[in-house]
């Protein structure tokens, strides 16, 4: 009699579980996700079965270059397969200055490698992605009692230290993000580079930049291992934080 209660508590648990909403699911009563349902989805669908990828995303990887202003959207159908680039959209706001964001109230955009935690229609910048500033390394390196928090890529066009991109690039990049939530991506990747490594315009402002700061070149220099093994292999490496705070590629 046990085996058999146990046994129906077990079939329960996991119709319970089955019967949970997805994101998108919880989210349809939203006017903003129901508009870009309608106005985004078709022509995005298009656009992954011109790039040879499969819709809806199955994993997306987020690439962000602050001094370029720019942020990229690159994808994959599975983890055996190497990243596509599928669109890249203009940061169309900047607060801060290169460097990584270390206290709360200083502006800065971070800089190192984070995870979608947060999908909010109903931001006040129209609709908005939180990363999970700050992370293991900011823990160690930043204010501990100020590191400052809510950081998001949004809509808007304004930014006091987050990722602002248009009201209709967000809606794209928000569905594109929730699909892959949905498909079992439970931490979309988001990179943010002080900058695009193989500008040269950008490379000497950087060199600028760090030639009397020692501590923001090893950092610089440290995070680009991380560009450079992307850009060889199209792929993510695994990445550990050291004692000192610094990224380390396992």
């Amino acid at each position: 009699m046990k085996k058999s209660v146990s046994f129906i508590v077990s079939i329960l648990l996991v119709a319970t579980i089955s019967a949970q909403p997805t994101l998108l699911e919880s989210q349809r009563g939203n006017s903003r996700v129901v508009n870009a349902i309608k106005t985004k989805e078709d022509t995005l669908k298009k656009q992954f079965i011109q790039a040879g990828l499969q819709w809806p995303p199955q994993q997306l990887y987020v690439r962000s270059f602050k001094y370029d202003s720019q942020l990229e959207v690159w994808v994959r159908n599975d983890s055996k397969s190497a990243f596509k680039l599928f669109k890249t959209y203009k940061v169309c706001a900047l607060s801060g200055s290169l460097g990584p964001k270390r206290m709360e109230g200083d502006y800065q955009v971070p800089e190192g490698f984070y995870y979608i935690n947060v999908f909010n229609p109903r931001s006040t910048y129209h609709m908005s992605l939180g990363i999970n500033y700050p992370n293991a390394s900011d823990a160690m390196l930043s204010d501990s009692a100020q590191p400052g928090n809510d950081i998001y890529i949004h809509g808007s066009c304004i930014t006091v230290g987050c990722i602002p991109i248009m009201d209709s690039q967000i809606e794209e990049v928000y569905l594109m993000a929730s699909y892959a939530k949905n498909s079992g991506e439970d931490f979309i990747p988001v990179h943010i580079f002080p900058i695009r490594y193989n500008n040269p315009k950008s490379a000497e402002q950087l060199r600028k930049i760090t030639k009397d700061d020692k501590d923001y070149l090893s950092f610089s220099e440290n995070i680009k291992s991380v560009y450079d093994y992307f850009e060889q292999y199209k792929r993510l490496p695994i990445i550990s934080v050291n004692s000192k705070g610094e990224y380390v590629l396992l």
